[in-house]
């Protein structure tokens, strides 16, 4: 998707703002909350979804601490992280 960036960093400041819904070109998108609390936005077959703080991870370890991290992904892959608004682009592994 092109502007990837671009509407990830618009997705993740709507979830971390606490708004019920984010605006991508010119049409509102319901973020929605799994049963855990955590929300994401499922946007052109992309999901981008909020870091679990629950998680046993270093990354749930890090949301717990307070810092707000999103993930953008993709079927299984995880593409992007955004922490603390910071976007990275994930490399893939080489086998």
């Amino acid at each position: 998707m092109e502007d990837l960036k671009e509407k990830g960093i618009k997705i993740y400041n709507a979830i971390f703002q606490g708004e019920k819904d984010v605006e991508i070109d010119e049409i509102q998108y319901p973020i929605k909350k799994f049963s855990s609390g955590i929300k994401y936005v499922d946007l052109f077959g992309y999901r981008f979804i909020e870091q679990n703080y629950r998680k046993k991870s270093e990354w749930g370890k890090k949301a717990r601490e307070g810092h707000k991290i999103m993930w953008i992904i993709k079927g299984r892959r995880y593409l992007v992280q955004i922490i603390d608004g910071e976007y990275t682009e994930l490399k893939r592994k080489s086998a």
